[in-house]
């Protein structure tokens, strides 16, 4: 027997009737807003090309590290979920088979933020009124599968069916951004930009750092035998990313320290860290580079985001077999007021800069980043993230940092995702447990309702606008 897959109008809010009420009032005034994505991983070969995703589970599954790493968690192989292996050695190909993986273990994923995504697609986007489970798993793929061959489920019908304003991806500066070239070319008119991540040319703990160095270079006419060379090669691709759109540049770091050395210690560093170098070393020049990063900001306007405190690829067996971003990332313990000091020292009361910073760590929410975005007029908050991104996270995150750095050194929110069916889900998931916040403190008479219904528009649409100068 098939059981009812229905989403409650009033999910998420508040359970005390007043407050609820409240909450609901709210959110009428933003639910429809468009949607700005600033910070996110989809292919903007989707974009350029708008052509039909492949099937289900190569939409759902596959790429998604949210879904399986809950399905390997649970003893699910990889290669039964068709992730692919690095050496080309097989992995499952039915799509249908790797489906039916999902459907038989979606108990897995209840009380996760993944389940409400999930439904919440099942349910908005293809209509589905059951829920997933063995016994329904071939009518959600019959039904799946048979919309995206239709026109109405391509990626640009999709995005402008569900009012996205905005999506920026993320690209190496190795990317030659044709992707982008073609959908400007296209004359469709939406707005696809790319986001400048320069990681592969900044951390020497890369494998391929040396040899993405003088790629960089060498594409940017500069001689990458010299910091001199390599610092103009990051000046000329930041302008051709801004040549694309970019506004912003992103910086996934594992720690958030930051340095500043004179000029002959940083040109012998690089000539170390490009020739082998060790750990240390390496952590020394990515916090030096990060300050540079800053001062190039504060030259060309591009906004800067910094996401440290994960440790990348923690399953050493599954990194060897199906290679990064294989749900093995894992978050460590992060510390900001002493790491950001060298950074702020320098640029941290420029009017010029804006540094957003995330954290997987939400012990510093309080203790740290909301006492410095409360102070340097450089600082905003990112949004709750990756681990963080789910309701509990979320109003933990707006209790602890609200009080000291309030709601307008904040960004909004980001969706930060490759599943692209997903976005609309995530933004209407932060519109309702910012609404139930803000509702919260209607209730308690420490906010007017006029001001609630102002903060609600600036959390959903406006502030993110303004940071990422969109």
């Amino acid at each position: 027997m098939t059981r009812p897959l229905r989403l409650h109008p009033d999910r998420l809010f508040p359970a005390d009737p007043t407050t609820r009420g409240i909450a609901r009032a709210l959110y009428e005034g933003v639910k429809n807003l468009p949607i700005v994505s600033p910070h996110g991983h989809t292919d903007p070969a989707w974009f350029a090309r708008n052509e039909p995703f492949a099937d289900p589970a190569q939409l759902l599954i596959v790429p998604d590290h949210y879904v399986f790493r809950m399905l390997y968690s649970q003893g699910v192989p990889l290669e039964a979920l068709g992730v692919p292996s690095v050496d080309g050695s097989p992995v499952e190909t039915d799509s249908r088979a790797i489906w039916r993986q999902l459907a038989e273990n979606y108990h897995l994923f209840r009380g996760t933020p993944s389940r409400m995504w999930l439904d919440w697609v099942f349910a908005e986007a293809f209509g589905i009124d059951v829920r997933l489970e063995a016994a329904t798993a071939d009518h959600y793929y019959d039904v799946i599968d048979a919309a995206l061959k239709t026109d109405a489920f391509r990626p640009r019908a999709l995005f402008e069916r569900y009012g996205i304003e905005l999506i920026a991806t993320t690209e190496s500066p190795l990317d030659p951004l044709d992707h982008h070239a073609a959908i400007r070319a296209s004359g469709w008119g939406k707005r696809i930009l790319t986001a400048y991540r320069p990681d592969p040319v900044t951390d020497p703990d890369d494998p391929d750092f040396a040899a993405n160095v003088r790629r960089f270079c060498a594409t940017a006419g500069e001689d990458a035998g010299t910091y001199a060379g390599y610092l103009a090669a990051h000046v000329f691709h930041r302008a051709r990313f801004r040549a694309a759109g970019a506004t912003s540049t992103d910086h996934g770091h594992p720690t958030a320290r930051t340095l500043w050395l004179d000029r002959a210690d940083i040109e012998a560093l690089y000539a170390r860290v490009m020739a082998g170098g060790t750990a240390d070393e390496a952590e020394t020049f990515r916090a030096h580079v990060l300050t540079e990063m800053a001062a190039m900001s504060v030259s060309d306007g591009m906004v800067m985001q910094l996401h440290p405190g994960a440790m990348r690829a923690h399953n050493a067996a599954v990194l060897a077999r199906f290679g990064k971003d294989k749900g093995a990332d894992i978050p460590v313990q992060t510390e900001y007021v002493r790491a950001l000091k060298p950074l702020l020292d320098r640029h941290g009361n420029d009017p010029r800069l804006t540094l957003i910073v995330f954290t997987l760590d939400e012990d510093t929410y309080s203790r740290e980043l909301a006492p410095l975005a409360g102070h340097y007029p450089c600082l905003r908050l990112g949004p709750p993230w990756w681990f963080h991104d789910s309701p509990e996270g979320m109003r933990r995150f707006r209790e602890a940092a609200t009080e000291t750095a309030g709601f307008y050194n904040t960004v909004g929110f980001n969706d930060d995702t490759r599943a692209f069916l997903s976005i609309p889900a995530r933004h209407d998931v932060a519109r309702r447990m910012d609404c139930g916040f803000l509702a919260r403190l209607v209730a308690e008479h420490r906010l007017e309702q006029d001001e609630a219904h102002e903060v609600a528009q600036a959390l959903s649409y406006d502030l993110v606008k303004a940071a990422y100068k969109l």
